[in-house]
């Protein structure tokens, strides 16, 4: 771990707010991420992280992001998570989100926090506080076996721990769902492991789970993932070599089946596939609330 300083903390999400996850304003408050999910996008040349495990902490975040929160002039949902994860293990010893979450709390905005691990649970009390405005929380969850998930997001809790986490957070009230993406070719994409994870959700009284059938591979990051397919899956790089050759945007076999399945499961579960998006609204209608 080391520290950086960055110049910026809230980026400006484009066609705000976006359509998937609601999100106005970016939040990535580290560089690097220590869950090592084996097809991470962060790898890829465009982002320019030298050595993904190379953790970096961003020491001026919380100046910045007083700075910048007060300037915004539409409260939109910030989003963190979308480069690393903000409850990898190393937020336990500098608290780097919880102080972010208390300056969001201030300033009355909604948040959306994109999550593997199940120490989200310690800013339960924040979250139910930032709630009374907007907040949810989805947990990215790719397979119902644990042992398959330890492979693919090796420093990740486990599945059955972040369903666990979904229980006590929607227990609690708070708006909180499922990721299920990437769905990875010839690995985890199976009607046995989708079915699974729906009714996972069900059970944990997650609200919504957003769907894609397919991962992305490019650069720096497909030569990552190809060695951990050798290390772990012998014969599949084989197989992605000649099915997909270079493209970035993968789609399992039979994906339009599967998302069918998907989409019908969901609705047999009573479970929206799309979440309940906060609008960006003037600070002045914020206080009529």
């Amino acid at each position: 771990m080391k520290f950086i300083r960055a110049k910026t903390i809230l980026a400006k999400v484009k066609n705000a707010p976006d359509s998937w996850f609601g999100l106005s304003y970016n939040m990535n408050l580290y560089r690097g991420c220590q869950h090592q999910c084996i097809y991470c996008d962060s790898r890829s040349e465009c982002y320019q992280i030298e050595d993904f495990s190379q953790i970096q902490v961003k020491e001026n975040a919380l100046d910045l992001l007083e700075i910048e929160i007060k300037k915004k002039k539409l409260k939109g949902t910030i989003g963190t998570g979308s480069m690393n994860d903000p409850y990898m293990p190393t937020e336990k010893k500098v608290r780097t989100t919880r102080k972010a979450l208390e300056i969001i709390n201030k300033y009355n905005f909604p948040v959306h926090i994109l999550t593997k691990n199940s120490l989200v649970l310690r800013d339960i009390d924040l979250i139910s506080e930032i709630a009374k405005t907007y907040a949810a929380v989805s947990f990215t969850i790719t397979t119902a076996n644990d042992k398959l998930g330890k492979i693919i997001e090796p420093g990740a809790s486990l599945t059955s721990e972040r369903f666990q986490a979904i229980k006590v957070l929607s227990d609690a009230g708070i708006y909180t769902g499922v990721l299920l993406m990437p769905i990875l070719p010839f690995i985890n994409d199976t009607k046995e492991n989708i079915t699974a994870l729906i009714e996972m959700a069900k059970k944990a009284g997650a609200k919504y789970i957003i769907g894609w059938m397919g991962m992305t591979l490019r650069d720096k990051q497909r030569d990552y993932y190809y060695s951990k397919l050798d290390q772990h899956f012998p014969g599949i790089k084989e197989k992605y070599i000649a099915r997909y050759t270079n493209q970035y945007n993968i789609a399992v076999p039979d994906g339009y089946k599967l998302q069918a399945l998907f989409e019908a499961k969901c609705k047999e579960a009573g479970l929206s596939t799309k979440m309940d998006i906060f609008k960006e609204i003037k600070p002045e209608q914020l206080n009529l609330f």
